[in-house]
């Protein structure tokens, strides 16, 4: 073993001696020749060399940190190997092998900036192509391709650093492990040894609204249930979509313990010393608990946030995953529907919204505003991979759209179901089949590759949930028409000002490194509205000059 580690030691002293050799006979006896066109080449060799070398250091350092991990136990050997790794190199890694939790932040920032340089340049040149200022539109747009295309470029590079880290087999991991660590927390909350004596809470998951808003409802339940270490009874008979309750459709949320029945009851808050409190709806919930969304347990924080690009979104996941665990018949149904659509990858799942939420919750969005974001999601992914068919699932409320899609773009194969969207017209919305329909819509939309929606659906936001339990981070596997993600009655989503900003019109902020934002939406423009906590204003502002603000709570 002792060879090997002597070996790696040598092989990096020759690459680091070998570099220093180009450096000199670039500096010294080239830097003298008059030919500029032999030393563009040379320099061009030089460069090689010198990714290759940087290519080899790495793969290097990996496999020092591999036998670091396998051999911990003998403190001398890892004394010996770790010294060798640069202090440059050091700072991003530790001893298990981890990336720390600013590299996994900078990275996915730079990702979001990124995006959002080209959301703002794309919006600037939309409102001169609406003004018809001097440029000619062909030349906008142009400029506009070009735009995307080197934002595209840009990505695809983020997406190969990340790919190429050596932190992959980690995140899956680490996704793996810390799921499973929640989700036995939530199993032994759900059975208690003992449930005639265990402390419940009350939640009726017959709220007045639509199934989204309803699995919204009993999650926010559910959270204030880990937060007050109780157990969740969930009162589903006579469902308005299965008369049969909750547990027709999905498996029990306990084992062991069903019955709403204790010595005492009362109304949320209660006290500790009351068996059974019952849960009002989030909209009137008083007081407010501090572990409502978007706050994340302390105690998983830094792994959470160091796993996932949007924590709240992980942790809401989490709730989703253990509730909506199919039954049997279920899970044979929505095996069967992937069959019958003969799904493949890759796919992007669009829902476009209709019917009685257009004109009151949401404004009308055309199928070409969808597809034109699926289609720019088709261009990227097509950089790096081979795409034998542009695929795209619909899911609506209206079976109009499906029609209409595969009319208006016969070069994508779109699958999807017309008697689905017919069973989510607003008369025979609360069915057995309609609910069939939205949960196959739902799963659908959670296992494509990118999803593109209006995020003031619940549906969507649903789907979106579930996505984040297929993919270690899916946080970035969405476009929303409208709104950034919330979850409804969520306290306020806030940002931090990390660079000052003068505002250059009057709907804009002044910013102030420190300043608190109450985020109230993206516009997709490159920049956020929201309110100035320390002016009181209420304006727009670049996101890429502030920081996600988390809501950091000790649960119990």
């Amino acid at each position: 073993m002792r060879i090997f580690y002597n070996f790696g030691k040598l092989l990096i002293l020759l690459l680091i001696v070998w570099l220093a050799i180009l450096v000199f006979l670039l500096g010294g006896p080239l830097s003298r020749t008059s030919e500029t066109d032999e030393l563009a080449k040379k320099l061009a060799n030089v460069q090689s060399e010198n990714r290759a070398l940087t290519r080899e250091r790495d793969k290097l350092l990996r496999q020092i940190r591999d036998i670091n991990k396998r051999t911990s136990a003998s403190s001398q050997v890892d004394n010996v190997i770790q010294a060798e790794i640069p202090v440059e190199e050091s700072k991003f890694l530790d001893s298990t092998c981890e990336p720390s939790l600013q590299y996994e932040i900078y990275r996915r920032r730079a990702v979001r900036d990124t995006k959002e340089l080209l959301n703002f340049i794309q919006g600037q040149l939309d409102i001169m192509l609406k003004s018809r200022e001097k440029l000619t539109d062909a030349n906008i747009n142009y400029l506009k391709d070009e735009t995307r295309n080197h934002g595209h470029a840009i990505l695809v590079d983020l997406q190969k650093l990340k790919e190429n880290d050596g932190y992959e087999e980690w995140r899956a991991q680490e996704s793996e492990d810390l799921s499973n660590l929640v989700q036995e927390r939530l199993t032994k909350l759900q059975n208690p040894d003992n449930c005639d004596s265990a402390k419940k809470l009350l939640c009726n998951l017959n709220k007045g609204c639509g199934y989204g808003c309803q699995i919204h409802h009993a999650v926010y339940c559910f959270i204030t249930a880990y937060g007050s270490q109780r157990t969740l009874i969930l009162k589903s008979s006579g469902w308005r979509y299965n008369k049969k309750g909750f547990e027709e459709v999905f498996l029990p949320l306990s084992n062991t313990c069903l019955a709403a029945e204790g010595s005492s009851k009362s109304n949320w808050p209660g006290s500790d010393n009351v068996q059974v409190v019952e849960m009002p709806i989030i909209d009137s919930v008083n007081p407010r608990p501090a572990y409502l969304p978007p706050a994340i347990p302390a105690d998983l924080s830094e792994r959470i946030q160091r796993l996932h690009g949007d924590p709240i979104v992980w942790w809401i996941g989490q709730f989703i995953k253990y509730m909506l665990r199919p039954q049997s018949h279920l899970k044979e149904m929505l095996d069967n529907t992937e069959k019958s659509l003969n799904l493949k990858h890759p796919i992007v799942g669009i829902h476009v919204r209709r019917t009685d939420k257009v004109g009151t919750e949401a404004a009308f969005h055309a199928v070409p505003e969808y597809m034109a974001l699926v289609d720019q999601w088709y261009q990227l992914y097509e950089l790096t991979h081979t795409v034998d068919k542009r695929r795209v699932y619909v899911a609506s409320d209206d079976p109009k759209v499906l029609g209409e899609c595969r009319k208006s773009y016969p070069e994508y194969e779109f699958l999807g179901d017309p008697d689905v969207s017919r069973t989510a017209a607003v008369h025979s919305r609360y069915t057995d089949s309609s609910l069939r329909g939205v949960i196959q819509d739902i799963h659908m939309l959670s296992v494509s590759d990118h999803l593109v929606c209006t995020f003031s659906s619940q549906v969507c936001r649903i789907a979106y949930e579930i996505m984040q339990n297929m993919h270690p981070d899916a946080s970035d596997r969405f476009n929303s028409l409208d709104d950034i993600f919330y979850y409804g009655g969520q306290s306020e989503h806030q940002q931090e000002v990390i660079y000052p900003h003068a505002r250059h019109s009057s709907v804009e902020l002044d910013l102030e490194v420190g300043d608190v934002i109450g985020v109230a939406g993206n516009h997709w423009d490159g920049f956020n509205k929201g309110r100035n906590h320390r002016t009181n204003r209420v304006g727009l502002y670049p996101e890429y000059k502030t920081k996600e603000k988390l809501k950091i709570v000790k649960f119990p």
